[in-house]
């Protein structure tokens, strides 16, 4: 029985990341850590590496805390937590940095209806290059409209 909770706290955890990358991007990227966010939307330097990487950074870092407690107290869901929030790390580096920016020449000849309906999602996003106006997708719900044949 703990190991079925342990899945459904996993697989809900992933599920709610969904909603945490939505409003972080919303809400804090789009707002006041504007100034570490900017630079994916229009790069101002030579850099492989952009300041909007830190963001990596802070989720790893809830990640960990949450697998350390959970190895550490009393506190066992504290591990499907941590590795459903390093999962959809996970997950959304492969889609959005490796098959929708390229950071890696990988997964380039994708060309199915849902590559093309996040890839046309993700465009309309960074057709804004300022802070205000940019509308905000996840990974996995992206709006039906953008599904076109």
């Amino acid at each position: 029985m703990t190991l079925f909770i342990g899945i459904v706290i996993f697989l809900v955890t992933f599920v709610f990341m969904e909603f945490m990358a939505w409003f972080s991007h919303k809400y804090i990227m789009h707002g006041f850590l504007w100034v570490l966010h900017k630079d994916h939307h229009h790069k101002d330097h030579d850099s492989w590496f952009e300041r909007n990487d830190a963001f990596f950074i802070i989720y790893a870092v809830v990640s960990m805390s949450f697998i350390i407690t959970a190895s550490n107290t009393w506190f066992w869901y504290g591990l499907p937590i941590g590795f459903g929030i390093m999962a959809y790390g996970a997950a959304y580096f492969l889609v959005h940095d490796i098959f929708i920016h390229q950071r890696f020449k990988l997964l380039r000849n994708a060309n199915n209806w849902y590559a093309r309906g996040v890839r046309r999602a993700h465009k309309i996003h960074h057709k804004h290059l300022g802070k205000e106006e940019g509308e905000c997708f996840g990974m996995l719900f992206v709006p039906f409209k953008y599904f076109k044949k």
